[in-house]
């Protein structure tokens, strides 16, 4: 399959160091086991953490249910990402209006609040961040079910898991 017919997707939260590279690491593999090619990559609306692993509690969380966080580096949504990618998706409100607010008429269509557009309300990731180690436990568990709704979703639209099926 050629790379261009493949489905596009950007996660985004606030630093790209908790939410998003987890959702990255387990719609990739999740998509991977269920035979589905996509392409998917993590930003964040902020600059902090620019070139940093993700945080060490999301790594731990992440290694201890399958998913391997090791070698993503955090890094800032631009605006060429708006043009590259064919559905983004925000962990929070927040995120949802910081990337509306980056994007042009034309691209905000492609703009969707994660969980809502995994069919699971209007709910938003909680950050870990400033919180408990079981907090990186709660994300993946909603992460988890976020892209088991993915997958049903975009296996439905088109079996090859390309980028038709989100047109």
């Amino acid at each position: 399959m050629e790379s261009h017919n493949l489905l596009k997707v950007l996660v985004v939260c606030m630093g790209n160091i908790c939410r998003s590279p987890t959702a990255q690491a387990i719609i990739d593999k999740r998509c991977r086991d269920a035979g589905l090619a996509i392409e998917i990559d993590s930003a964040g609306t902020i600059n902090y953490h620019r070139g940093q692993s993700p945080d060490r509690r999301a790594i731990q969380a992440a290694q201890s249910r399958g998913y391997d966080l090791n070698g993503l580096k955090a890094r800032q949504v631009t605006r060429q990402d708006f043009d590259d990618f064919d559905l983004i998706l925000a962990a929070d409100l927040d995120n949802l209006a910081d990337l509306k607010a980056m994007a042009s008429r034309e691209q905000r269509g492609k703009i969707h609040l994660l969980l809502a557009y995994a069919k699971l309300g209007e709910r938003v990731i909680p950050d870990p961040y400033y919180g408990r180690n079981e907090g990186f436990d709660e994300v993946i568990d909603l992460l988890e079910q976020a892209s088991d709704n993915l997958i049903t979703l975009w296996s439905h639209a088109q079996p090859s898991g390309n980028k038709k099926a989100i047109e």
